[in-house]
C-alpha cells in the first residue's frame, strides 16, 4: 500500500490546521513537519527557541532567542523572525553569538488568540527552523452574581459572570463547584454550557429541605480566583418553563377588551404549590410592553382599554411560590411565546359626527362619558369589579351610536 500523503494526514490528526485563522499557535514540530525544507528532517531539531512558550502579564517585555544546531550550518545573519506570520524589523534583532540571533518585543498585547500567538524562527529562505507559543493575558478575575434556578426539585442549573472586565486573553477555565453546607463533600458540575457560556446543569442527586453552598472558580495560566460562596435551598429557587396553552380571543362586539386564557405549567402539578402570574401585551407596531401585575392565582384575565381594530401580542410567565411551605418567593419563568389578536374594528363611521343636540342632550352626553370613564379605570386589568355592568354599558353605548349613525346617513 503506497504511504499516504502527509498533509492530508496531518489535517485529520490536527484539526487545527483546518481553521482558516493564519494565527492558530500550533505545536513547533507540527509546524516542522508540515512546512520545513526537504532536507530538515523531522527527527531532528534545526533550532531552539528560548524562552519556549513563556506565559506573560499584558505590558511585559520579552527577549527571546533562536539557536541553530550547528548540523545545519546556519549563521545567526541567516535567520529572521515572525510573530503571528508577520516578520519582525530587523531593528528589533540581536546576534549573540555565530549561530543565536535574539528579538525584542516590548509591551506585549494581550494574545489575539486563546491559544497563542506564534513566535517563529526563519532561515533566510523562509524554512521553518523552530517556533514558540506567547501567551499574554491576564489573571482570571473573581467569577460574580452566581444566580441558580431548579425546574423540578431534581436539577439545578446555575449561571455567573466571569468578572468586572472579563476578557484575560487566555483560555480560562470555569469550574462551579457546590455541596451541602453542614457536612457535605465537595462535589463538582459536569454539564456547562447549557443555559449559556458561563453556566452548569447539575441534573440529578439533589437534597431538598437542607441548603447548600455553591461557588464557582476560574483559573488559566497566570492564576486561580475564586467567587463568593452563595447559598441556597432548592426550594426556594424554583421555577417552571412558560405557562402553555396561550389563548387571546375578542370579547364578543366589545371593541376595547381581549380574553386572554392560558394552563398551569404542568412540571410541578404532583407538588404543593401556589402560582402567581403576569401578562405583558403591546400592540403590534410597537415595541413597548404594558404589564398587568394584578393576575394573581387565576388563569385567565380581561384586557379593557385597548385600542379598536387593532393587533395586539400577548404574553404570560409564573412564579411558584409556597413549594412544601416555603415562605420564599419563586422564580419568574421566562415569558411565553407572543399570541396575537384584535379587537374589532369600531362601528362608527369614518368622519361622522353626532346630531346636534339641546343642552340637556349635552349635558347627558358629558355624564355617560364622566361614567364610561369610571368604569373602565375600575375594570382595567383583571379586575372583576363591575365587569358585567360593563359590559351591558359598553354594547348598549355601541347599539346607540350605531342607530344614530344609521339616522343621520
Amino acid at each position: 500500500m503506497p504511504p499516504l500523503p502527509l498533509l492530508p494526514v496531518l489535517l485529520l490528526l490536527c484539526p487545527r490546521l483546518l481553521r482558516a485563522d493564519p494565527l492558530a499557535c500550533l505545536p513547533y514540530s507540527t509546524y516542522l513537519m508540515v512546512f520545513a525544507p526537504p532536507f530538515v528532517s523531522p527527527a531532528a531539531d534545526p533550532a531552539v527557541i528560548s524562552p519556549q512558550d513563556p506565559t506573560l502579564l499584558i505590558g511585559s517585555s520579552l527577549v527571546a532567542t533562536c539557536t541553530v544546531s550547528p548540523d545545519f550550518h546556519l549563521k545567526a545573519e541567516d535567520l529572521y523572525w515572525t510573530l503571528n506570520g508577520r516578520r519582525l524589523p530587523a531593528a528589533s534583532y540581536t546576534a549573540l553569538g555565530p549561530t543565536t540571533l535574539s528579538v525584542a518585543l516590548a509591551r506585549l498585547n494581550g494574545s489575539k488568540q486563546q491559544s497563542g500567538d506564534n513566535l517563529v524562527c526563519h532561515s533566510r529562505d523562509g524554512g521553518i527552523l523552530a517556533g514558540s507559543c506567547l501567551y499574554v493575558g491576564l489573571p482570571p478575575e473573581k467569577p460574580v452574581n452566581i444566580t441558580c434556578w431548579s425546574k423540578n426539585m431534581k436539577d439545578l442549573t446555575c449561571k455567573w459572570a466571569p468578572g468586572t472586565e472579563g476578557e484575560t486573553f487566555l483560555h480560562t477555565n470555569y469550574t462551579l463547584k457546590y455541596k451541602l453546607r453542614w457536612y457535605g463533600r465537595d462535589n463538582t458540575c459536569q454539564e456547562y454550557h447549557t443555559a449559556g457560556p458561563y453556566s452548569c446543569h447539575i441534573p440529578k442527586d439533589l437534597a431538598l429541605f437542607t441548603p447548600y453552598e455553591i461557588w464557582v472558580e476560574a483559573s488559566n495560566r497566570l492564576g486561580v480566583a475564586v467567587s463568593d460562596v452563595v447559598m441556597l435551598d432548592i426550594l426556594d429557587v424554583v421555577t417552571t418553563d412558560p405557562p402553555p396553552d396561550v389563548h387571546v380571543s375578542r370579547v364578543g362586539d366589545l371593541e376595547d377588551q381581549l380574553s386572554v386564557r392560558w394552563s398551569s405549567p404542568p412540571a410541578l402539578k404532583d407538588f404543593l404549590f401556589q402560582a402567581k402570574y403576569q401578562i405583558q401585551y403591546r400592540v403590534e407596531d410597537s415595541s413597548e410592553w404594558k404589564v398587568v401585575d394584578d393576575v394573581g392565582n387565576q388563569t385567565s384575565c380581561r384586557l379593557a382599554g385597548l385600542r379598536p381594530g387593532t393587533v395586539y401580542f400577548v404574553q404570560v410567565r409564573c412564579n411558584p411560590f409556597g413549594i412544601y411551605g416555603s415562605k420564599k418567593a419563586g422564580i419568574w419563568s421566562d415569558w411565553s411565546n407572543p399570541t396575537a389578536a384584535s379587537t374589532p374594528r369600531s362601528e362608527r363611521a369614518a368622519g361622522g359626527c353626532d346630531p346636534k343636540g339641546g343642552e340637556q342632550n349635552t349635558t347627558l352626553r358629558r355624564e355617560l362619558k364622566q361614567f364610561f370613564g369610571w368604569v373602565k379605570k375600575h375594570a382595567y386589568g383583571c379586575s372583576n369589579l363591575g365587569i358585567k355592568l360593563y359590559d351591558q354599558w359598553r354594547v348598549w353605548l355601541q347599539k346607540s351610536h350605531k342607530a344614530r349613525n344609521q339616522v343621520v346617513n
